[in-house]
C-alpha cells in the first residue's frame, strides 16, 4: 500500500483532500481509482489507512478507514551530522539512514572536508537529499520525513549542536584505543523523547581542535567497535546500534 505524507498536523476529519506532487502520484503514476487505499502519515507522526472516494481534475478525496496501530519511529530523535564526503556518499547516508529511524540529518563544512559548496550548490544538493530523506521514509513506512539541513559554515553547525539534549561525536581514536562501551552505556540510560545528536567526520576525520570544541560543548567521544568504519558507514552502524537497544532488547 503506497503511503503519501501530508504537511499537515492530523485532526479528525470527515474527508482528506490531496494535491500537489501526492495527487500526481496518486493519478498520474499509480493511476489508482475510488475505493482503493493509501496510507496518509501527518507532521504530528499520526498516520491512518484511508480510502479514495473522489478524484477531480486537481485533488484526491479521501476518507479515513482506521489509524495505523503499529509505532515505527525510534523511542529517541537521533539526527545524524555528517563533515561533508566526497562524491554522492551524503546521499547514501540520507537514503540509507532514513530507512534505519533518522529523525534527522544535518551537512557541515568539516576541517578536513574536500568538498567546497556555495550557497546555490548547497540549496541545490539539499533539495534533492529531502527528496531522497522522502522516498526513502515512504519506502521503509515511517511516519515522519526526516528534516535535512546542509549549513555553510562551522559557526552555525556549533550553534545547532547547541540545542540537543545528547551529543555523540564518533572518534576513530577512541575505537584504535579499544574504548567500545561508551555508546552502549549512553543508548542504555537515554530516556524516550531524547534528542540525541550524532556526529562524524568526513574521511579524513575529525581534526583535533573540532574534538575539542565539541568535547567542551558536553559531547561524548565514542568508538564504534574494533573496525574503522568509512564515514558513509559509521551513522548506519550507530542507528542499528539504538534501534537494537531501544526496540529490540
Amino acid at each position: 500500500m503506497q503511503r503519501y505524507f501530508l504537511a499537515e498536523n492530523y485532526t479528525p476529519k470527515e474527508q482528506y483532500e490531496v494535491t500537489g506532487e501526492p495527487y500526481h502520484h496518486m493519478v498520474r503514476v499509480m493511476r489508482m481509482n475510488t475505493g482503493q487505499q493509501v496510507y496518509l502519515a501527518f507532521q504530528n507522526q499520526l498516520s491512518i489507512i484511508a480510502e479514495i472516494s473522489a478524484i477531480t481534475d486537481a485533488s484526491v478525496i479521501l476518507k479515513e478507514i482506521e489509524k495505523e496501530q503499529q509505532e515505527k519511529e525510534l523511542p529517541i530523535s537521533i539526527t545524524i551530522a555528517s563533515g561533508y564526503p566526497k562524491g554522492d556518499k551524503l546521499d547514501l547516508v540520507v537514503q540509507k539512514g532514513t530507512e534505519l529511524g533518522a529523525a534527522g540529518f544535518i551537512g557541515f563544512p568539516a576541517k578536513t572536508s574536500v568538498v567546497k559548496w556555495d550557497a546555490k550548490k548547497l540549496a541545490k544538493k539539499q533539495q534533492r537529499l529531502e527528496k531522497i530523506a522522502q522516498e526513502a521514509a515512504e519506502q521503509s513506512h515511517r511516519q515522519v520525513t526526516p528534516i535535512v539541513e546542509l549549513l555553510a559554515t562551522e559557526k552555525e553547525f556549533l550553534e545547532k549542536v547547541a540545542t540537543y539534549d545528547v551529543i555523540v561525536v564518533a572518534y576513530e581514536e577512541s575505537a584504535k584505543q579499544g574504548e567500545h562501551a561508551q555508546l552502549a552505556r549512553i543508548l542504555q540510560k537515554v530516556e524516550k523523547g531524547t534528542r540525541l545528536l550524532a556526529i562524524f567526520g568526513p574521511e579524513g576525520g575529525l581534526a583535533p581542535q573540532e574534538i575539542e570544541t565539541l568535547v567542551a560543548m558536553n559531547g561524548q567521544l565514542c568508538g564504534l567497535g574494533p573496525r574503522i568504519l568509512r564515514a558513509e558507514t559509521a551513522p548506519f552502524y550507530l542507528l542499528s546500534a539504538a534501534s537494537y537497544q531501544l526496540e529490540l532488547m
